[in-house]
C-alpha cells in the first residue's frame, strides 16, 4: 500500500508579507482523494520526532536555538522568514513524516511525504525556507538503526541540494546527486558527490537524456540499498523560481523513469516533494499529483 505522510500543520500559513505557495499542501491531498488516486488509508499523520534522530545530523547548539526561537535576526533572514513555535513544529513534523516514510518504504518499496525536501538546511544553519534536512535525517536514521548501509540521494529539484551536500561531504556511505539549474539559487554551490548543472531553458529531451544516461551508472557505481528522491516540480518552464524549460509532461516522465528504475532494481525509495512555484497553483498541484499517480501505477 502506498503510504503518504500528511499533517494539517503542513498548510500552516507564513506571517503576513512572506509569500510562499503553502496552498499546495492543502490542495494536493484533496486532489488525490477526489480523483481516487488515493483513499484515506493511504495517508498517515506524522508527529514530533525524538531529538536523537535530528541531532544525528544537526548541530546541537543550532537545534536548541531553533527550537527555543533564539536564532539571530541574521540567521532568520537566511531562512527567509521570522521564526515561530508553529513553524518550527511544522519542520520537525515534516522530518518525522520522512522518518516514518523510511519504514514504509522498506515494507512496501516506496513511501512519500506531501512536504519535505528541505535540502537547503545545513548541519548548523537553515537557509531558503529550510530549517531541518528531512532526507538527511532519514538517511542517518536508517544507517544508525542498521536498516541501510549505502544510500543514494537523488535530488532533482531545480535548486542544488547545498545543505545535503555539506552534511555528507565527508561521508562515503551517502552519495549525493544533484541535477539542477546552473543559474538558480544557491548562487554559491556546495560540492555534491555528483553535480549536473543545467543551462537556462533546458528542455525535456535534453534533461531526460542526461538523467537516463546518469542514473543507471550511479546505481552500478554506488550500489545503494536505499534511495531518497527529492522530486521538486520547479523544473517546469512556468516556475517563478526556476530557469529550466521543461513541460509538465517531461516532469512526469522524469518521475516515471526514476520510480520505475528504483522498482526494477528492488531498491526502496522515499520521496519528498520539494519545490514548485508556478504562478498558477493548478500547475503546481497537477505536477505534484503526477508523482503520486505514477507511484500507484508502478508499485501497486
Amino acid at each position: 500500500m502506498l503510504k503518504i505522510a500528511y499533517h494539517p500543520i503542513y498548510k500552516h500559513p507564513l506571517p503576513e508579507g512572506h509569500r510562499f505557495p503553502m496552498l499546495k499542501y492543502e490542495l494536493l491531498p484533496e486532489q488525490l482523494l477526489h480523483e481516487g488516486t488515493c483513499t484515506a488509508t493511504n495517508f498517515f499523520e506524522p508527529t514530533l520526532p525524538g531529538d536523537a534522530a535530528i541531532l544525528a545530523v544537526h548541530d546541537a547548539e543550532y537545534y536548541q536555538n531553533l527550537v527555543n526561537l533564539k536564532l539571530t535576526a541574521k540567521e532568520q533572514r537566511k531562512i527567509g522568514f521570522p521564526l515561530s513555535e508553529a513553524l518550527v513544529q511544522r519542520e520537525r513534523i515534516i522530518a518525522d513524516g520522512t522518518l516514518k516514510g523510511c519504514a514504509y518504504a522498506l515494507k512496501y518499496g516506496i513511501a512519500m511525504n506531501i512536504a519535505g525536501g528541505t535540502h537547503h538546511a545545513y548541519s548548523d544553519r537553515g537557509e531558503a525556507f529550510c530549517m531541518l534536512n528531512d532526507q538527511a535525517i532519514g538517511a542517518r536514521h536508517l544507517q544508525s538503526n542498521g536498516l541501510a548501509n549505502t544510500i543514494l540521494i537523488v535530488d532533482l529539484d531545480v535548486h542544488q541540494g547545498n545543505g545535503t551536500a555539506e552534511i555528507f561531504q565527508d561521508d562515503a556511505s551517502v552519495f549525493t546527486f544533484s541535477m539542477h539549474g546552473r543559474g538558480n539559487y544557491p548562487f554559491k554551490k556546495e560540492t555534491s558527490d555528483l553535480d549536473i548543472p543545467l543551462e537556462k531553458g533546458t528542455d525535456d529531451p535534453t534533461y531526460l537524456e542526461l538523467l537516463k544516461n546518469t542514473l543507471p551508472k550511479l546505481l552500478a557505481q554506488v550500489q545503494p540499498d536505499f534511495i531518497f528522491y527529492l522530486c521538486g516540480v520547479d523544473v517546469v518552464a512556468t516556475d517563478k523560481l526556476g530557469t529550466l524549460g521543461m513541460s509538465p509532461e517531461g516532469c512526469a516522465e522524469r518521475d516515471r523513469y526514476v520510480l520505475q528504475t528504483c522498482k526494477d532494481h528492488g531498491i526502496p525509495v522515499q520521496c519528498s516533494m520539494g519545490g514548485g512555484y508556478s504562478k498558477d497553483i493548478k500547475v503546481i498541484v497537477e505536477a505534484h499529483a503526477n508523482t503520486f499517480r505514477l507511484a500507484q501505477e508502478i508499485y501497486f
